[in-house]
């Protein structure tokens, strides 16, 4: 489902504090529709290390960074991964297995297939908000305020809105 917030929950756990102590090595990457094996590896690569890599040698990248991550703890978020390809998310996998116990790949998909094949957990589906709730987001972006109490006129309009964005947190946002 686009814009129910995976996003933004993978935001609030990577940025965490107490995430922060917790992990040796962090990286975020944006897959989106594009899924390039070669430009995701290299840009965990380049987070992890925090050097450049003008690599574009698959196998060297991986190699690379299958090192850095070897006996640490790391977090890697996956956001918005469409590849249903299982071949191409294992390679891309690959390099994550020597870790310590506690590393985490979180992956942001819309796929069921997606998070079928990568999860060892099940996984976290995200469902619209509320009427209420969407209606409070509304007026705090529109108004600075969590009800329409001190803008009684603009209510109808701002319920209008709500209905016509259907749950969705980033539609509100918009």
């Amino acid at each position: 489902e686009f814009g129910v917030g995976k996003t933004t929950l993978a935001q609030l756990v990577y940025n965490d504090v107490s995430v922060e102590g917790f992990f040796d090595l962090k990286a975020w990457v944006s897959v989106s529709e594009e899924f390039d094996v070669v430009r995701v590896t290299k840009t965990i690569l380049q987070s992890v290390s925090f050097e450049f890599c003008d690599l574009n040698d698959l196998n060297l990248l991986q190699v690379k960074l299958s090192q850095l991550l070897k006996r640490k703890r790391f977090l890697i978020v996956l956001d918005d991964i469409w590849n249903e390809k299982y071949e191409d998310l294992m390679i891309l996998f690959s390099p994550f297995q020597g870790g310590y116990t506690g590393s985490k790949v979180i992956v942001t998909t819309r796929s069921q297939t997606v998070a079928s094949m990568v999860g060892t957990v099940p996984a976290y589906h995200l469902n619209e908000m509320s009427f209420a709730s969407c209606l409070s987001l509304l007026t705090q972006h529109a108004l600075g305020r969590t009800n329409f109490d001190d803008h009684p006129n603009l209510k109808v309009v701002g319920e209008e809105i709500v209905k016509r964005c259907k749950g969705l947190p980033l539609a509100l946002s918009t």
